[in-house]
């Protein structure tokens, strides 16, 4: 990205951001004949092909009223559907509102996150915060605590030093952990505690381990005092993580009563959330990442992230990011995620495809098309709701490949679907379908997805580390799915380009 006339010469047809800078280079690269109006009439060739492709070019009416009030519909059930529930000790929840007031703890839950910073967000009209949600939905709040945030949140962002550039994400705000008398009034004259710890990584905020990953010192503080103070009156606390990333929860899920990921549901995220909290949606969300115990667990942790090899600063978008040239070892190969956790038994907080309901789901036995392999092999198990309310539960398929040549983890996600809203006792057939290239794995030396002949385990499972039931069929031979070109190999050592 330092060479704008080098970018158009390239057959970079569009070059982003598109700064100020950018326009000069490339305006002065005309001057001095580095760059030619042919080679710029190229690339806006197909910038211009694409534009008359366009609907409106073809003469498509556009309307500027969508149906916001649909759409809001659509974002409420969407955000819904995907909030996991982690924790829900001795039926905690669904909560009633009719069953007294509600203390509403930590700064998140007055200023709801809906989305990740720079591309990682959209342009949300509006963000219902979980104090909002729970307003729309009849709670009672206590409005002395609800007073001493909406204090506390201005004052301290108000002592923040300014943006060094538009780019930067908001720097957060201690959390206010209120004091030992007026947690005991609140314990005292409210029903249940909810408490939300807010993270905004994205687009150059990523996560780091300390405030980030971990706990602060404040939040960890919050959570303790209060949940002293309930569970010493007989009641009960509910964390609620408004978070777009895995976190630690090992060193403090066992002091309160539920835990709620709710992520970071968009506009009408705080709806979304007292729906599941409620009880109007029974959640059927599973993570989409492992929950480590430590950071450390992480096979990526020791390498990530990298090393300097040179100490002179790299300056781009004219001085906004600065950075320096690093190198990163992948030593982690194939084992990320659940690969890494599953295979070398290193026990999760909560586990990849985890999340609890309010009802309970049956499984059936694993029923296969065929016991042997010939191109592709339907799976098909039975999910029976055997609890008490109406509920979805999302099945994840699993297969376990044989001991061959091929390096594999302990098993593979290859297809999850989730059942319709079940009645109590009623059940759904789930079909799945695998295909030769599900069971294979790419063989370097062959330079091709080879699948080894042998015994392959399918498993229908809750998450990665709970098999409800599992068949078993026959690969006869060795079969290769698909060659590639050897094109782009590593030529040289690292030493090499780094002498």
């Amino acid at each position: 990205g330092d060479d704008a006339v080098a970018q158009i010469k390239a057959g970079n047809n569009l070059i982003m951001p598109g700064v100020p800078e950018t326009t000069q280079a490339l305006k002065d690269g005309l001057a001095n004949g580095s760059l030619t109006e042919q080679d710029l009439d190229d690339n806006v060739k197909y910038i211009l092909d694409v534009a008359l492709r366009a609907p409106s070019v073809k003469g498509y009416k556009f309307s500027n009223e969508p149906d916001l009030k649909g759409h809001a519909v659509v974002a409420r059930q969407a955000a819904a559907e995907g909030i996991v529930l982690l924790k829900n000790a001795g039926g905690t929840l669904p909560l009633s509102a009719a069953s007294g007031k509600v203390a509403v703890f930590g700064k998140s839950s007055y200023e709801f996150i809906s989305g990740g910073t720079g591309s990682g967000d959209v342009n949300e009209a509006y963000t219902v915060s979980l104090l909002d949600g729970l307003d729309n939905a009849g709670f009672s709040i206590d409005s002395a605590l609800k007073q001493q945030y909406e204090a506390y949140i201005p004052a301290e962002r108000a002592k923040l030093p300014p943006k060094a550039h538009f780019l930067m994400p908001d720097t957060p705000i201690p959390e206010l952990v209120p004091a030992a008398g007026e947690l005991k009034r609140l314990a005292q004259e409210t029903a249940i505690a909810l408490i939300t710890l807010g993270r905004r990584p994205g687009e150059m905020a990523d996560v780091k381990i300390d405030g980030g990953f971990n706990l602060t010192a404040g939040e960890q503080e919050l959570i303790r005092t209060t949940a002293e103070a309930y569970h010493a009156a007989g009641k009960k606390v509910v964390v609620i993580l408004n978070v777009g990333n895995a976190i630690e929860t090992a060193s403090w899920r066992d002091q309160v009563d539920a835990i709620v990921v709710p992520w970071q549901g968009g506009q009408e995220a705080g709806n979304a959330l007292v729906d599941v909290l409620s009880g109007k949606v029974n959640p059927s969300g599973k993570l989409a990442s492992t929950f480590p115990v430590h950071y450390q667990d992480v096979s990526t942790a020791a390498n990530f992230p990298g090393r300097t090899v040179s100490d002179q600063p790299i300056s781009v978008l004219d001085g906004l990011l600065t950075g320096y040239a690093s190198e990163v070892e992948y030593e982690e190969g194939i084992y990320v995620g659940y690969r890494y956790f599953d295979t070398f038994d290193v026990k999760p907080s909560y586990p990849f495809g985890f999340g609890l309901s309010y009802t309970e789901f049956d499984y059936g036995p694993v029923r296969l098309s065929s016991v042997t392999f010939d191109n592709e092999l339907q799976v098909e198990v039975d999910v029976t709701n055997s609890g008490k309310v109406a509920g979805k539960e999302v099945v994840q398929l699993y297969v376990s490949a044989p001991a061959g040549n091929l390096d594999k983890p302990r098993k593979e996600l290859k297809g999850y679907a989730k059942t319709a809203l079940l009645q109590p006792g009623k059940t759904e057939t789930l079909t799945f379908r695998l295909n030769a290239r599900d069971l294979a794995s790419f063989d370097q030396a062959s330079h091709a997805w080879v699948a080894d002949a042998g015994s392959y385990q399918v498993i229908a499972a809750a998450s990665s580390a709970d098999g409800r039931s599992q068949a078993s069929f026959t690969l006869p031979g060795r079969t290769v799915v698909a060659t590639v070109n050897p094109v782009l190999q590593p030529q040289r050592a690292l030493e090499d380009i780094h002498p």
